[in-house]
């Protein structure tokens, strides 16, 4: 995202555990211009690793529950466990996050319509 007063894009990190919405959601931020990284920082022990990896201008959490989770990936969620082991190695990205999305009951439209809209707000 660039604007007049300041021509070097922004970089957006996207984090989040898996099937939360971060690759369709990079997706749609990447075609309307966007500078978008995804740290695969749900599967690190480090807890910064989204820092070390990126050093984003703004992070963005993206979070779902289990029974979202079951919904999206049926066959391949590992568990209630491993949704809680994610979280658990997200925690400092969730403390420092810009924005957070639940997107356990959102479609893709409407996740995009939210972060879409923050950073709207931010660019104003």
């Amino acid at each position: 995202m660039t604007t007049d007063d300041d021509p070097d894009p922004v970089l957006i990190a996207l984090v989040g555990p898996c099937a939360s919405g971060k690759s369709t959601l990079g997706r749609a931020l990447r075609a309307a211009g966007y500078l978008v990284k995804q740290p695969s920082q749900e599967h690190s022990y480090v807890q910064n690793m989204w820092q070390r990896l990126t050093k984003p201008d703004l992070l963005i959490y993206l979070d779902l529950n289990f029974e979202s989770l079951l919904r999206r990936r049926p066959k391949n969620h590992g568990g209630p466990e491993r949704l809680a082991e994610q979280h658990q190695r997200l925690a400092h990205a969730y403390e420092h996050c810009d924005f957070y999305v639940d997107t356990s009951e959102l479609t893709p439209e409407e996740i995009q319509e939210k972060v879409f809209s923050f950073l709207q707000k931010i660019k104003d």
